[in-house]
């Protein structure tokens, strides 16, 4: 074979194929949903009545006027060419025509719209319209639980409402929190960062933190964005909001309640401690947990958000100072307790020193009982298999084990279990929940609810 051939031949099938793409793209245009067609035909309906009252302000029969000049082109077009030559030929260029005008409009636009995306403009209106009828989903939590599960969730939906605890006060937010009197935006960050279209270049940024500079070392951007955000707009919730747009944000991010919560917790031994940070270096087992004020008011869009979801999530995080600090807000907890819908509660796959030492899933499932007075949700999500003996080993130095599930203490406690891979393990020995597999997971028993 000569080389013009081969070239020939490679080049065939690529063309072939960019044609076949091309007609897949158009199709795709006529799908129903993208709510286009009608405005092109409403287009083309103002065109036809421009034209007719441009014809009765200069006092023309415009019907009469039209079926003239149809009369004589068709006369005209009749004796060139015969009737079932000139009729289809002019059907099919008037139709030409019509889709190049078509083609260079939608062009023009994606060029403006989409400058430097490889994505097709019908493809972004697709993958708009199904993420806008995706279910109402809330999900319930705080730490990097929470985001975790977002990132993932923002796949199937963008009517996600986010409802995060701000009892954090250590760190750069526990920093920001004393102060400037701000509310701690370090969960709130990685949630915003998590729904974001351009989720890695902004968790990049919202998680750089400063190594050097007077007041500054050890901040990390987001947290400053944030605060910064709160003083110009007037509190932390019109600050989410407004970042929410700046950001491109897949769904909603709101805090379980705007007063300062400060969690207090009595350890077995009877030390009584304060602040969410000690609680957890105490490294003691807790009795009693509570926060301070007693009774903190909810964010009433949070509360509202509850009452009209579809699915409610209460995410994987640290059980008594991510979890169990959004069911102290009392109206929080009611609106769940309410609620009509399916609820499901993720347990952590591995247990959490200072707060979770030796427990079960079915101590994860008392816990939150206790605290609420109630059951919650309807089932708990349990990761199927434990972690390889590397990961064990890493974790058990540092006083953390793989939370079994203990069967019949929860078929004592009335309580379905869920069980999944829905694991990921890092090289360097780390476990934490994969997003995509979680809330496929999620999506499926939701469906299936």
């Amino acid at each position: 074979m000569s080389k013009s051939a081969r070239k020939r031949s490679r080049t065939r099938p690529i063309t072939n194929v960019k044609v076949r793409a091309k007609k897949s793209t158009w199709f795709k245009w006529l799908q129903p949903g993208l709510l286009v067609k009608r405005w092109l035909f409403l287009s083309l309906i103002g065109g036809v009545l421009i034209v007719l009252g441009l014809a009765i302000s200069i006092q023309l029969r415009p019907v009469l006027f039209i079926s003239r000049i149809v009369k004589n082109l068709t006369e005209s077009l009749v004796s060139l060419l015969p009737s079932y030559i000139s009729g289809p030929l002019a059907i099919l260029i008037g139709l030409g025509l019509l889709w190049m005008g078509h083609k260079q409009v939608l062009a023009s636009i994606t060029q403006v719209l989409m400058p430097d995306d490889d994505q097709k403009l019908v493809d972004k209106l697709l993958n708009h319209h199904k993420l806008h009828r995706g279910a109402k989903i809330v999900a319930i939590g705080g730490g990097t639980g929470l985001s975790n599960l977002l990132r993932g969730l923002k796949r199937y939906s963008a009517n996600i409402t986010a409802i995060v605890t701000v009892a954090d006060d250590g760190g750069s937010s526990g920093r920001l929190r004393r102060e400037h009197g701000v509310l701690p935006p370090g969960d709130i960050r990685n949630c915003l960062a998590a729904l974001a279209d351009e989720e890695k270049l902004v968790t990049e940024l919202f998680q750089y933190r400063f190594q050097a500079g007077e007041g500054l070392s050890g901040h990390s951007f987001g947290n400053l964005f944030l605060t910064a955000m709160s003083e110009i707009t007037g509190d932390l919730e019109k600050a989410i909001t407004a970042s929410s747009s700046v950001l491109a944000v897949r769904g909603r991010v709101l805090p379980a309640t705007l007063e300062d919560v400060v969690l207090w917790a009595v350890l077995e031994d009877g030390q009584y401690i304060e602040g969410e940070s000690a609680i957890s270096e105490a490294n003691g087992v807790i009795r009693q947990f509570g926060c301070k004020p007693d009774h903190p008011k909810a964010v009433p869009q949070a509360v509202k958000a509850i009452a009209e979801a579809d699915c409610i999530i209460i995410s994987p995080g640290s059980l008594y100072t991510s979890i169990i600090p959004n069911l102290l807000v009392p109206e929080i907890l009611e609106a769940i307790a309410k609620r009509q819908v399916p609820c499901i509660y993720i347990c952590n796959i591995m247990s959490q020193m200072g707060e979770t030492q030796d427990y079960t899933v079915a101590d994860h499932v008392d816990a939150l009982d206790t605290i609420a007075g109630t059951r919650l949700f309807d089932a708990v999500l349990v990761q199927k298999t434990p972690p390889s003996s590397q990961s064990l080993a890493k974790y058990a130095d540092q006083g953390s084990h793989f939370i079994e599930v203990d069967r019949d203490h929860l078929v004592e406690l009335n309580c379905p279990i869920l069980l999944a891979d829905v694991m990921k393990e890092s090289p360097n020995g780390s476990v934490s929940h994969d997003s995509d597999k979680l809330s496929g997971v999620l999506m499926r028993w939701y469906n299936r609810s």
